[in-house]
């Protein structure tokens, strides 16, 4: 596959390190020409921040894949970029390779060009985040991610490592050199590390929990949207669909650390509300594929919800509790 080569923005330092201003494609005139599409199959697309990518309002969950077999997998992702999702995202974490390496074969026979690709890594020093960014470019079958992020972010301290000298974020910057990834992010589960990383580098992309009984019960997220739009990046939502940790005594409907909406309208409001805080682009559903498929339904019909919405939301939020109060607890 012919590699691509894309430019580089930078400007500012932190931590020793230059802070990016954002990548931006060498794509020839006729097509930076060209208006993108709005949607794709119904569902819509939004811009990346300050990026020139659009992507789909709901993303592929590649967690997703460890629960089925290979065939299964093919399937899922074929009818998912059918149905216009183009933001498929995965990691090493994700089954210990498995679902990296059935989400590079599911893709087998798509236009490479006609979906963005996003990976991660939890190391946070310079030599294993090569390694593990090699390895992925292998199981994926690509030669390039459009976005590669740090993965679970929790203590500011494994920020400050990631963004030192000799931390991750020198293996970032090469790869984005050598055009082996275009645009940096990284994904967070406590409001100080994803605060440290967002004030560290000028990042393109946050990946947070944005969701209703997190948002209502905690305020959690809001402090991250503040400054991911301060700073430019742009917001990708997990845990959209989550009603929070299983309460005690109800059996569970799935074999998942968190109990998710299931019913059509509770999926309609969860995921519009999502979609509809400041600076979120895109929501990734629960890791199952028939989650995702109710995902966008409902984001095919996305409206911002009404102030009796937001009420019927407050409602259920009340019911339910956190599942990332223990994280939070660990950096406080």
């Amino acid at each position: 596959m012919e590699r691509r080569l894309f430019l580089k923005g930078v400007g500012g330092v932190a931590g020793g390190m230059a802070l990016s201003a954002g990548a931006v494609s060498e794509g020839t005139a006729a097509e930076q020409k060209s208006p993108p599409p709005a949607e794709s199959a119904g569902l819509p697309r939004r811009r990346l921040g300050r990026t020139d990518a659009y992507l789909s309002t709901v993303g592929f969950p590649g967690l997703a894949l460890i629960h089925y077999d290979q065939k299964e997998c093919n399937a899922g992702i074929h009818r998912a970029f059918d149905e216009g999702v183009n933001f498929f995202d995965v990691a090493p974490a994700y089954g210990n390779g498995q679902a990296e390496t059935k989400m590079g074969l599911g893709l087998v026979g798509l236009d490479r060009s006609r979906y963005f690709l996003a990976c991660k890594t939890k190391k946070r020093d310079r030599e294993e985040s090569r390694k593990e960014l090699e390895q992925s470019l292998r199981l994926l079958k690509t030669d390039y991610f459009d976005l590669y992020q740090m993965h679970h972010l929790v203590r500011p301290e494994e920020v400050k490592q990631a963004l030192g000298p000799g931390g991750a974020i020198e293996t970032f910057l090469k790869a984005r050199e050598q055009g082996k990834v275009k645009y940096l992010g990284f994904s967070a589960h406590t409001t100080k590390a994803a605060l440290e990383a967002l004030r560290g580098f000028a990042f393109d992309t946050v990946m947070f929990p944005i969701n209703f009984v997190e948002y209502f019960l905690r305020d959690f997220g809001k402090e991250v949207l503040a400054l991911a739009a301060e700073r430019g990046a742009a917001v990708l939502a997990i845990k959209p669909m989550s009603r929070g940790a299983w309460p005690e005594g109800l059996p569970r409907t799935r074999k998942w650390w968190y109990r998710s909406v299931e019913e059509p309208r509770e999926v309609s409001l969860a995921m519009r509300f999502a979609l509809s805080l400041p600076g979120v682009v895109s929501g990734i559903p629960p890791s199952f594929l028939d989650l995702l498929d109710k995902a966008i339904v409902a984001a095919r019909s996305y409206q911002p919800p009404t102030d009796a919405e937001l009420d019927e939301l407050k409602q259920i939020a009340k019911d339910c509790t956190s599942i990332f109060h223990r994280e939070e607890a660990l950096v406080a």
